[in-house]
């Protein structure tokens, strides 16, 4: 297949929420308490809500600028594209890639939507029904054909969570985004039977629950000291462990439908793991007591995952191994493992070098996407002619995708602890948050 040819599908990319968002969808009562996007007298954006001040506008939104740039920052609205916080921007970006769709994480909620559980539940649940509403009403509402959505959770109380996730479903909504563990953000862990409304209800609507690397803010570093690169290296392990503690879970068995995708985990681990999940069944399960009724892990694994690539040779090459039908493609936008622009470049070099057939190549690209999140935009948005990464470069003809230095204010971060506790800050924020 030529690279003009393919059709690509993300399904981990990211959104930098607009300052206005909550303008349409929130309560008026609730506006004036409403998170908000302050901008400081350094030049700086934050988001703020009480006494939670989120530390990074953007985190590591650095789509178009040079490599010396790359780091936590920008630390302002002014140094990153438009296309991070605007939807027609942002398509015109996913055009110039030849991108067709997208599933865009949230960024300053966390991924789990943790920082809008406060002390009052009525206005926890306002605040989480109002991001929603404007990310599938606004920003996937304004081009159904090219964005997935996807829903925060109600974390804080799996009945709620429930009934959101059965409220958004019937308006088309299949993906909701979750956390990696829970029991580090000081809830449940999913061994307990608290969730059994949440697997309900992603059982019944053929919802996804995914489970993006970082979501429970503690990313794997071996010291305070350690050079950034070791955290970096490290961080697909938070999705060995959450893919892990899965695997061996109760719901696992209970649910024969449940559907987990493991977001930017990638996919080269994949076969040890699987390897070492059956082998760990056959040495211990007699004293352990687990039963996959007949079947080995790895079956069970590719019966309920979905994996997901930016380039990953050694994925690709072992892609018969994980489960042709379990791997997705993914292009991280904006954050600095994206290959944006030239995503399609790289990514079919690796294609071309495993030599992977035309049909392996469109489940992987595209077609698994699809299926597995319900979502079909040929029914009447846009034909495939129209969808293929040529068609799409050539209707972003003129789009400015040059790498700029955008850098403007000064940016603290220098070592993996620091990145840490942004991090943690970033995706796990507490504001308030019960830890029952």
């Amino acid at each position: 297949m030529k690279k003009e040819e393919m059709i690509l599908i993300s399904v981990d990319d990211h959104v930098v929420e607009p300052p206005d968002m909550f303008r349409n969808h929130l309560p008026s009562k609730y506006l004036h308490d409403a998170p908000r996007l302050v901008h400081n007298p350094d030049g700086s954006d934050t988001w703020q809500f009480r006494d939670v001040v989120i530390p990074n506008v953007a985190l590591n939104a650095v789509a178009g600028r040079p490599k010396e740039e790359y780091g936590l920052e920008p630390q302002g609205l002014d140094e990153i594209r438009p296309g991070c916080y605007q939807v027609d921007e942002r398509i015109k970006d996913m055009n110039a890639g030849g991108i067709l769709g997208s599933i865009c994480f949230p960024s300053f909620p966390g991924f789990a939507g943790r920082l809008f559980a406060t002390e009052d539940p009525d206005f926890s649940l306002a605040l989480v029904q109002a991001y929603n509403d404007w990310h599938v009403e606004e920003w996937c509402g304004a081009y159904p054909a090219r964005f997935i959505p996807m829903t925060l959770p109600v974390i804080w109380d799996a009945s709620l969570c429930a009934k959101e996730i059965r409220r958004n479903a019937e308006r088309g909504v299949h993906a909701l985004s979750f956390t990696e563990n829970p029991a580090a953000l000081g809830y449940p862990s999913f061994h307990d039977d608290y969730w059994r409304p949440v697997w309900e209800a992603l059982v019944d609507t053929d919802t996804v629950m995914n489970i993006h690397i970082g979501s429970s803010g503690k990313l794997a570093i071996t010291a305070p000291d350690a050079p950034m690169d070791v955290m970096i290296t490290l961080q697909p392990m938070n999705i060995v462990q959450a893919a892990a503690d899965l695997l061996w879970s109760k719901p696992i068995k209970d649910y024969p439908n449940l559907k987990i995708a493991l977001s930017e985990g990638g996919t080269g681990w994949i076969p040890y793991f699987l390897e070492r999940a059956d082998r760990t069944y056959e040495m211990h399960a007699t004293w352990t007591g687990q039963d996959f009724g007949g079947k080995l892990p790895s079956e069970v694994f590719r019966e309920h995952f979905l994996t997901c690539f930016i380039s990953d040779p050694v994925g690709v090459k072992l892609r018969k191994d994980i489960g042709i039908d379990n791997i997705c493609w993914e292009a991280d936008y904006p954050h600095s493992d994206s290959m944006w622009p030239g995503a399609p470049e790289q990514l079919h070099e690796v294609l071309s070098e495993h030599s992977v057939p035309d049909e392996e190549v469109n489940k992987m690209t595209f077609e698994n996407a699809m299926r597995w999140y319900h979502w079909d935009p040929f029914t009447s948005q846009i034909s495939r002619e129209q969808a293929t990464v040529g068609a799409l470069r050539k209707a972003a003809k003129g789009h400015d995708v040059s790498i700029r230095a955008l850098s403007k204010h000064d940016h603290g971060v220098s070592g993996a602890s620091d990145w840490q506790n942004q991090m943690s800050k970033a995706t796990s924020n507490t504001a308030g948050a019960s830890d029952d």
